[in-house]
């Protein structure tokens, strides 16, 4: 087992150990359902692990679990091979974290929101902290509203400033929670280029979202949550690709081009006006057309469409949840 350079007086970390692992992991409140209940996790170090599910799933309450914020009524937790949260003094210091929405003094600026966070940490340098405080203010593009009070931030601007303290130190893992809550489309796209980068850079991300088109966009391993209990978990394209994607024909001889479809394996074929769709074969697509064209179909357009993670939750649930956000 190869294993990473370690700091002096440090764990030495594994490095295929997982970054997160739970087992049998429950929160139960009172006698209702459990909030979070058996989960299962494993998140591989150096991924981008989308944690997915409806609002209401156990999302926030599984994070809260995992950076020991509340107590497991049941089951195991372990953080960086750490168990949590009887080792939360040795494992936060390495991980970053925004978890519902960050708690900001509104009086102060940004820029001096974080300086007062950064000295309450006693692993941070004051000799570095302003260029590190600078540093992550640029790199969540707040650079020009650093001197506004924090009470004038918008929800975004709140978030970003949440998301600049978690990145004030190098971290190992950085858990986000709803990091893009609030965000415009530009904003959106800045954060998940940022995701991108801090992985790219050896930092592991676990982003918890209820929105499936930032999932699929910026992850590399999902888990899906529902009611409590884990659906699913693996690779983004390992979950899309165990749905059927699906075949599209645009044609005036829809009826024709259903026989044709149907003899070739083609099934849940669905007409619409002028189009037939249904759900890809396992042949090659280009006989296919050649058959529809051998048979006089008039084929206008022919297409395919990989399936997506919605395809695949709704796969798994039967229903939808909040895709554009």
């Amino acid at each position: 087992m190869t294993r990473a350079s370690a700091k002096a007086g440090g764990r030495r970390p594994v490095v295929d150990e997982p970054v997160i692992e739970t087992h049998a992991l429950t929160k139960r409140y009172g006698r209702g359902r459990p909030a979070v209940d058996g989960l299962g996790l494993v998140v591989p170090r150096g991924s981008v692990f989308g944690f997915l599910g409806p609002n209401g799933s156990g999302k926030t309450t599984t994070i809260r679990m995992l950076m020991g914020l509340i107590e497991p009524t049941s089951g195991v937790a372990r953080v960086l091979g750490e168990p949590m949260p009887r080792a939360g003094q040795r494992v936060l210091p390495r991980v970053g974290a925004l978890i519902e929405g960050p708690a900001l003094y509104g009086f102060l600026s940004g820029r001096d929101n974080l300086v007062r966070l950064d000295s309450a940490d006693p692993a941070a340098d004051p000799r570095t902290r302003a260029a590190r405080v600078g540093e992550a203010l640029d790199r969540v593009g707040l650079a020009n509203a650093a001197a506004k009070k924090a009470r004038a931030y918008s929800l975004g601007m709140k978030q970003r400033l949440g998301l600049a303290a978690a990145l004030l130190q190098p971290r190992e893992l950085l858990v986000l929670d709803e990091p893009t809550n609030g965000l415009d489309p530009q904003g959106m796209r800045e954060i998940r280029t940022l995701v991108r980068d801090l992985a790219a850079g050896g930092t592991t991300v676990f982003l918890s979202s209820h929105l499936l088109d930032e999932i699929e966009q910026v992850c590399t391993h999902v888990a899906v949550m529902s009611r409590g209990r884990l659906l699913t978990q693996g690779t983004v394209a390992g979950l899309a690709s165990s749905v059927r994607g699906r075949l599209s024909v645009t044609t005036p001889d829809t009826a024709e081009a259903v026989r044709v479809l149907k003899e070739h394996g083609v099934n849940d074929l669905v007409v619409t006006d002028d189009r037939v769709t249904g759900e890809l074969p396992a042949g090659e697509l280009a006989d296919l057309n050649a058959a529809l064209v051998r048979a006089d179909v008039r084929v206008r357009a022919f297409g395919a469409q990989r399936a997506s993670l919605e395809d695949a939750f709704v796969a798994l649930t039967g229903e939808g949840f909040d895709v554009a956000g």
